[in-house]
């Protein structure tokens, strides 16, 4: 598939990498949207949610880890890996959210572990507040999901990628695959490969667009990022798993105590010198935790864990 095609809905390119990626593409589609998603394995279900700019991609090792003993469906949000948004889709993370939860609807999913990094963390819970009654449990990544407006780390950030210029850089050389994604990766290096599936999903200015609206809405959805954190109690009964990445550019431990302070049954396992995308970064004992934990927490005697 060359650079300058664009993503055609409901088909798999030529361009994926069989024995990277080696698991069935599967479409489905919601709101008028073509929705790209993985669904390996059989089990207690693992919904594992990207940011940006990844896609279902990036879980890819810890699917291959966790797929015999878990179900695990990775989507790609409209606009964002195999995905094609429908015409006038804006790319909001509460239009995300919303895809989310139909897809949750339509494959009749419960007893859900929401698995949240970078973007999918908000877009994630604010969709497990619209379907509550479908979700088990979390396991949080380095994520947020709260307003940070006034928090000058996010603010800078998010002003100067998020602004006239950095959206053009977005737009025009893909800033955010070529830079951000190698910087998101402390332990290793990404291969030439790997790195073209990041590159080739989103190859036009036209697919980039997705990518240049997540920064901005760092501050810009604030009303989102309020809605999330005010639907935060209604989840905070649930048990969650916290795997931090602790040499992460973007999240901080200040994050990560927020959490632990959220979410009063959690655990936590910080992984020392990875990156923001740790699933990627270190798959391997970023799949161990979870299954450790999600395996432990099946065994719990009922009424141990609040649910």
């Amino acid at each position: 598939m060359s650079v300058h095609q664009p993503q055609e809905a409901g088909q798999r390119p030529s361009w994926v990498d069989d024995e990277l990626l080696p698991f069935t593409s599967r479409f489905i589609e919601l709101h008028g949207n073509s929705v790209h998603y993985l669904d390996e394995g059989s089990g207690p279900v693992l919904l594992m949610l990207h940011g940006n700019p990844t896609w279902s991609f990036v879980y890819r090792q810890a699917i291959a880890t966790l797929s015999d003993r878990f179900r695990c469906i990775a989507p790609d949000l409209p606009g964002f890996g195999l995905s094609t948004a429908a015409p006038g889709y804006g790319h909001l993370p509460a239009e995300h959210a919303q895809v989310i939860a139909a897809l949750m609807r339509r494959l009749e999913l419960s007893e859900v572990t929401l698995v949240l990094q970078d973007w999918g963390g908000p877009i994630g819970l604010h969709a497990a507040q619209a379907e509550p009654d479908r979700v088990r449990a979390l396991v949080i990544g380095n994520t947020w999901g709260w307003p940070v407006n006034g928090d000058i780390h996010f603010e800078m950030f998010s002003r100067m990628m998020g602004g006239a210029v950095g959206a053009e850089l977005i737009r025009r050389v893909n800033l955010f695959v070529n830079v951000m994604i190698p910087a998101g990766h402390r332990r290793r290096k990404l291969s030439s490969a790997e790195m073209q599936h990041y590159r080739l999903a989103l190859p036009t200015r036209e697919r980039r667009q997705a990518s240049a609206i997540f920064p901005r809405q760092i501050l810009r959805g604030r009303a989102f990022l309020q809605e999330v954190q005010d639907g935060m109690d209604a989840l905070a009964r649930l048990p969650a798993l916290i795997v931090w990445a602790d040499a992460d550019v973007a999240f901080r431990e200040k994050e990560r105590l927020r959490w632990e302070q959220t979410f009063p049954h959690h655990s936590t396992v910080v992984l020392a010198g990875a990156g923001h995308y740790l699933q990627s970064d270190a798959p391997e004992e970023f799949s161990d935790a979870i299954a450790r934990w999600r395996l432990a927490l099946a065994d719990a005697p009922e009424g141990q864990l609040a649910r």
